[in-house]
């Protein structure tokens, strides 16, 4: 009883800071730049750990040790190590040239951007584009919202629908209230949260699984768990290769970053373009020991299964190992307990971090992208504000009936969502920053077939098992490339004006 009422203390304790940051920036919401991007005033680590920590969501803290304590090394490591390289990528090539052209063409929104680089005067591909992110930002939304539940439901045994809309409510409540810098500073906060809680995880872990070689040798007891090559397989307790194109289809992961409009806005928001160097180095040093730690955390999960220290978990339960481990260290005494809070709170901000960053994404793309952009709508500011507000709890509602299956899994969710936004917008931002050929009409085609293609591949293709069965998002952003280009080389070649706004931002 003391060490869940100490618990709920230091969770308790990280909402009403998560409220309050909500609350204090609510009153700097004078404009839209203020309210979707800051004023493009955040510093160096803000901009770093924001876009990060809205990248990993709950997939970093559930869905990765989920999947490495049910089959291994394999699938988790390739994962992580694609992610990190795109990660990397990301920063290195597109983060100063997107600041730098939706700077020069006053460009608020990823769909915003795209109609002004190509002189969509119609803005087709804004409505085209704020439609594709509405479309994958709910059920990623509601992946977060999903894994906020069963953290409730795990540990106080509260229902998974009221814990389901306690955590929704939070979300919205300093999301509507304050912005893009309440969502970024939150986000700076969680980052550091799930830092400590993996800190905590790991050596709790590693101390009652009986030390790294206990861990180790347990793992080599099954056939391919440690492997790069091969996949332990828990329903047979076999192995099953892992071969080259599976390799290679794991690690597009990180291709998806390049289409990420939450990573992509905190591209855009940095106050100093030349300050985004540093802002690369700390995120992808963050990224790359945080997904070390949470791979290694689902490994030391099945010594501590071993070892009765957490029950065997079985299915989209492997997610609540964390939970789990956290639930066991809040046994021991009231320091222990509170520690635990943290870790969970830890849970709680890799899930939030994204979800608040995912609801203001796509309120901009209704109240700023269709209504005005494309619908011709003149709305002063106080009530694009507030439509924009009005829309993070219109999306929120939807989101919370398609998380309401407790059986949902969160990595499932997440690869879809992931996926589909890098094929619909990864190669359009890599065309327009890039290729000064490319135009409209492709990158309208481009997009439309890489959102198209994650549906078919998924619920068509990949159906047909063997070498089709990869993850969609390999095939569906060379296809949207391939597009791309050769619909901008067959149709006519981008005015003089595009052309000269092309070659002042790349002459900086």
């Amino acid at each position: 009883m003391i060490s869940q009422i100490c618990i709920v203390i230091a969770i308790v304790a990280y909402l009403s800071i998560m409220i309050y940051v909500g609350v204090s920036y609510s009153k700097t919401n004078t404009s839209i730049d203020a309210f979707y991007l800051g004023g493009r005033k955040l510093g160096p680590i803000v901009t770093a750990m924001s876009a990060e920590a809205s990248d990993m969501s709950s997939w970093l803290l559930m869905g990765l040790p989920g999947v490495a304590y049910l089959s291994g090394m394999a699938e988790a490591s390739w994962t992580a190590l694609g992610l990190a390289v795109g990660t990397y990528i990301n920063w290195l090539i597109v983060s100063k040239k997107i600041r730098r052209y939706t700077n020069e063409v006053n460009a608020l929104t990823i769909p915003d951007f795209f109609s002004k680089r190509y002189g969509d005067d119609k803005n087709i591909l804004t409505c085209v584009s704020a439609i594709i992110i509405i479309i994958f930002f709910i059920p990623y939304a509601a992946s977060g919202f999903a894994a906020c539940a069963k953290l409730f439901n795990t540990l106080f045994g509260l229902n998974y629908m009221v814990s389901l809309f306690i955590s929704a409510a939070i979300i919205v409540l300093y999301c509507t209230l304050g912005g893009f810098l309440a969502v970024s500073t939150t986000d700076l906060i969680q980052g550091i949260t799930m830092s400590i809680a993996l800190i905590i995880v790991i050596c709790f872990g590693v101390s009652q699984a009986g030390g790294v070689s206990n861990v180790i040798e347990n793992a080599q007891a099954l056939p391919g768990y440690l492997s790069m090559v091969n996949s332990y397989v828990p329903d047979t307790g076999s192995t099953t290769p892992y071969s080259t194109l599976t390799i290679a289809s794991t690690m597009a992961w990180g291709l998806g970053y390049f289409g990420m409009p939450h990573i992509l806005l905190r591209f855009m928001a940095i106050e100093d373009e030349n300050k985004l160097t540093l802002s690369r180095r700390i995120a992808s040093v963050w990224v790359v020991i945080s997904m070390a730690i949470a791979v290694f955390i689902g490994i030391v999960g099945y010594s501590l299964s071993q070892a009765s220290v957490i029950p065997t978990l079985e299915g989209s339960n492997s997610e609540t190992i964390i939970i789990q481990i956290a639930s066991s260290l809040s046994k021991y005494n009231v320091l222990a307990a509170l520690l635990a809070g943290i870790i969970l709170a830890g849970i709680l901000a890799a899930t939030m971090s994204t979800a608040d960053s995912q609801l203001l994404a796509a309120a901009s793309c209704i109240s700023q992208n269709l209504l005005q952009d494309f619908g011709k709508k003149k709305i002063d500011t106080k009530t694009s504000v507030k439509i924009a507000r009005i829309t993070v709890i219109v999306i929120s509602v939807i989101a919370i009936v398609l998380a309401s299956n407790p059986d949902s899994s969160v990595f499932e969710i997440v690869s879809f969502a992931w996926a589909g936004f890098g094929a619909a917008f990864g190669p359009i931002v890599l065309c327009a920053l890039f290729w000064k050929r490319s135009n409209k009409w492709g990158a309208l085609c481009g997009m439309v077939t890489g959102g198209a293609m994650i549906f078919i591949w998924k619920y068509g293709i990949a159906k047909l098992g063997g070498v089709f069965a990869i993850y969609e998002l390999l095939p569906a952003f060379i296809l949207a490339t391939v597009v791309n280009v050769i619909v901008s080389l067959v149709t006519a070649a981008p005015s003089k004006e595009i052309v000269a706004t092309y070659d002042k931002v790349n002459a900086k």
